[in-house]
């Protein structure tokens, strides 16, 4: 007798490093364990069809390598943007500009009919139109950030929120802090730096 196989639900994890970063530095004090949320995220006997990470730099700056590698070597495809100058206030304060949502949401509907259940790592807001549309199409839609800055109306709209916290193993060892992220942690204590990805 042939014995039919068990179909693994098929789940891709898109991470906006930006928006976890900082969230995870302005309320913890702390850096994610992006290997933690990757391991959590296909749990309950999933398949990993794909994990994007999606990461900000600026021109000319090989800080970030480090970190992406690492990435690279998690499991992650890592995709890069390089900053822009968005304007200059009247002050001559340069404000830099990185957004990565238009792109989350062109590889969620790209990569959607080979998915069953979908993974966002990020609590912004201006994603639960592109989040209603996957449910409308079938796919389980689940998101893992932080309670703090997730837009209340992402988090009523998704099958699941996880809070990242609550992750076992969800922030790096506190050793490990500053090696982690170096260009994110640069960014971040650059005053003239923008964030990449607007929070709420």
């Amino acid at each position: 007798m042939a014995h039919s196989m068990k179909i693994r639900p098929q789940v891709g994890i898109f991470v906006d490093t930006q928006n976890l970063y900082h969230s995870a530095r302005d309320y913890y004090q702390r850096t994610v364990n992006f290997e933690s949320l990757l391991k959590y995220g296909t749990q309950e006997g999933r398949e990993l069809f794909r994990a994007i990470s999606y990461v900000v730099e600026r021109e000319a700056d090989t800080s970030a390598w480090p970190f992406i590698y690492k990435l690279s070597t998690l499991g992650y495809k890592v995709r890069r943007m390089t900053l822009q100058v968005h304007h200059t206030t009247d002050a001559g304060k340069i404000i830099w500009e990185g957004n990565w949502d238009m792109g989350i949401c062109a590889d969620m509907v790209r990569l959607m009919e080979h998915l069953d259940v979908i993974v966002l790592g990020s609590g912004d807001g201006d994603f639960t139109d592109i989040v209603e549309v996957l449910m409308e199409r079938g796919k389980r839609v689940e998101v893992i950030a932080f309670k703090e800055t997730t837009a209340q109306k992402l988090i009523d709209t998704v099958d699941k929120f996880t809070h990242l916290p609550d992750i076992e193993g969800g922030f790096m060892p506190l050793r490990e802090r500053s090696a982690t992220t170096p260009a994110e942690a640069d960014a971040a204590n650059d005053p003239d730096f923008q964030a990449a990805t607007p929070i709420g």
